[in-house]
């Protein structure tokens, strides 16, 4: 079965001088016949997808005409908002279910119109990550002859022919970054858009840089992203910037949010080069080309208003701050609604935000709301803002103070209404006669006995326990047992320790190699000795070094405790200081007793001569061997004898 012709699209002039009724009757025939395309089997669809088919050309024009629109008139509403749904379920049947789609359908301009109108849908970014994956030969075949054609233009001596396709490109760019990685693969590109920076004008400047910047952001994306080329383009442009404001780069640099982009998302390895280069670009920023940015301010119906201009008479305090929340709630899921449609919502749905979300997202809202403006905004008069100036002076207006009232839980209950019964009232002891021991012997009101198990049942012993998490038992390693006074315990840890301590710490003090963790070690015979005399493996003797080596209290515990000392102390050692040369040369019979011993203080043998300590003379020549050591301990000993003072002299609290 053959359908009807689809009529291309018609451009934005061509549809001033159509109707209402009559624009209303073409969408409802596009919408129509597009319902019934999608009704086709494969088979039959497919065949109504050829190029020679009016399907792929209605498609075309739709896209382009609705990227124009897009860009001056913004969103789309009732049956128009239709049909660009409909448009992109085709869309997506022709390209993803097709085994041969149509070669416009695989243009660049065509993808780029495409993603123009569905730039902020999340399915869109899916579609052309599939479709690069099945078609990936002919997208890059395309975008090819966009190079190579848009780096003619940008060469040529007027650069400004190439604004409308390197303008057009931008929304695939920005939607798949595989088409800007394939654009900036080559540093062709580049070099011609830094060319033509200087020589374009100021709309070409805004598109140049939009290309290079979700190009380079593209070098960034994806599975392998491409850091080398990414700072290989950025260093090349600034060798060509140099210190001028008048390139792409400076413009590229102070317009987008690419430093940012360089400190924060570029990770691992690259991301120290990516900070350094970052900072380094940082002097490019110019404030005089720095172009101003939008605001997109969405009124979301926040003022005060004293009266419903919907006929609901006055709004109260409580009714407008709860429809403030209930626009904003809308407005996050679909921004292009205005707050006056919203607020229509919630007066017919009596404040629902789901039923209304579910008829948006279905679009399936009454006749009577869906031929409403939907981008109508909530408005003001001028005599309601001069009534809220004149509430909120009449609320600052001075009154008195009334006095505190104090209130508690006993307030407006029967006593305080006079309605308590007499019979209720006593004064004193209600029951004078009654007792403790009455108390306890009435067992009316105690709990029954299954009561009594069934809460025995359900408690919980452990809830009064001591933590026991971290027991050696649960830790599963081996825990320090000591006593808190410091005592050796004598529980067992590797081993049956509190018998071997001694064994094992002597053997340790004699010779530690019997303890290493080698194969010719566990054979030897003290090895083999001390195995015999403790009882234990070899693991055993060679983990107790281990913990031993890593706990130097526990050493010190054991040597006070297994310590050979009996209190003996058979000689006392020298303590003053004593130069080795000195004795061999005092054995010798040179220089007498020489040094500061000596009984005299003349030149010769006992005093302080020459031939004191060492043998060595401080004023000798410096060819003799002994002068310069002599030297060096004179001046050792003259360095000691002033810091001494100098400690005294800071004890005693004088200066230096």
């Amino acid at each position: 079965m053959s359908l009807p012709s689809l009529a291309s699209y018609p451009p934005a002039q061509v549809r001033k001088d159509l109707g209402p009724v009559e624009w209303e009757a073409c969408l409802d025939a596009w919408l129509s016949l597009s319902a019934l395309y999608l009704r086709l089997g494969k088979a039959e669809f497919e065949s109504a997808a050829r190029n020679e088919q009016p399907l792929v050309p209605f498609l075309t024009s739709y896209y382009r005409v609705s990227a124009q629109d897009r860009q001056q008139h913004g969103q789309t509403q009732g049956k128009e908002h239709t049909l660009r749904k409909t448009c992109f379920i085709l869309t997506h049947r022709i390209l993803l279910t097709t085994s041969n789609p149509p070669a416009p359908l695989l243009q660049w301009d065509f993808l780029s119109d495409f993603s123009h109108v569905y730039m902020k849908t999340q399915s869109l970014d899916l579609l052309l990550q599939k479709l690069w994956r099945n078609r990936h030969t002919d997208l890059n075949r395309s975008l090819q002859n966009f190079l190579s054609t848009t780096i003619k233009q940008l060469e040529s001596s007027n650069p400004d022919v190439a604004e409308p396709s390197v303008k057009r490109i931008v929304p695939l760019l920005f939607s798949s970054h595989e088409a800007g990685a394939i654009v900036l693969t080559s540093s062709e590109l580049v070099d011609a858009m830094s060319t033509a920076y200087p020589k374009s004008s100021p709309e070409l400047h805004k598109s140049l840089v939009s290309v290079l910047y979700y190009g380079l952001l593209s070098l960034t994306k994806g599975d392998k992203p491409n850091y080398s080329l990414l700072f290989d383009h950025l260093y090349g442009l600034k060798n060509q910037a140099g210190n001028s404001e008048v390139s792409i780069l400076a413009d590229l640099v102070t317009n987008t949010s690419l430093l940012s982009k360089l400190r924060t998302t570029i990770t691992g390895k690259n991301a120290e080069r990516a900070q350094g280069l970052a900072n380094t670009l940082s002097s490019l920023l110019s404030p005089s080309i720095a172009r101003p940015k939008k605001a997109h301010k969405v009124n979301k119906g926040k003022g005060k208003a004293t009266a419903d201009e919907f006929g609901h008479g006055a709004v109260s305090a409580e009714q407008h701050v709860h429809r403030v929340g209930f626009i904003s709630q809308i407005q996050d899921l679909f921004p292009d609604l205005g707050s006056g449609f919203i607020a229509r919502l919630w007066n017919e749905y009596h404040d629902d935000p789901e039923q209304v979300t579910a008829l948006l997202l279905d679009d399936s809202l009454p006749d009577h709301l869906r031929s409403l403006d939907r981008t109508e905004e909530l408005s003001y008069s001028k005599a309601d803002a001069q009534e809220t100036e004149q509430q909120k002076i009449e609320h600052l207006a001075p009154r008195s103070t009334p006095p505190p009232q104090r209130r508690n839980v006993f307030d407006d209950d029967e006593f305080d209404r006079l309605e308590v019964d007499a019979s209720h009232l006593h004064l004193g002891r209600k029951n004078a006669n009654l007792t403790a021991d009455a108390l306890l012997e009435d067992r009316s009101a105690a709990p029954a006995k299954s009561a009594i198990l069934s809460a025995l049942a359900a408690f919980d012993s452990d809830d009064d326990e001591r933590d026991d998490t971290y027991d050696e038992a649960d830790v599963g390693g081996y825990v320090d047992a000591a006593r808190p006074d410091g005592e050796e315990s004598r529980e067992t840890d590797l081993g049956n320790q509190g018998e071997n301590e001694e064994a094992l710490f002597r053997a340790w003090r004699m010779d530690r190699g019997v303890f290493e963790r080698s194969s010719d070690v566990r054979r030897s015979s003290a090895r083999a000795a001390l195995k015999s005399e403790t009882g234990m493996q070899d693991e055993a003797i060679e983990g107790w070094a281990v913990m031993l080596g890593r706990d130097p209290r526990r050493l010190k515990r054991l040597e006070a405790r297994f310590s050979a000392f009996s209190g003996a102390q058979p000689e006392l050692e020298r303590t003053a200081y004593r130069d080795s040369e000195a004795t061999e040369d005092s054995d010798n019979g040179a220089g007498g007793r020489g040094g500061r011993g000596g009984r005299g203080r003349g030149r010769g043998g006992r005093g302080r001569g020459r031939g004191g300590r060492g043998g060595g003379n401080p004023a000798g020549p410096p060819s003799e061997g002994n002068t310069q050591a002599a030297r060096q301990r004179k001046e050792a000993r003259g360095s000691n004898r002033r810091e001494g003072r100098a400690r005294k002299m800071a004890r005693a609290g004088f200066p230096g």
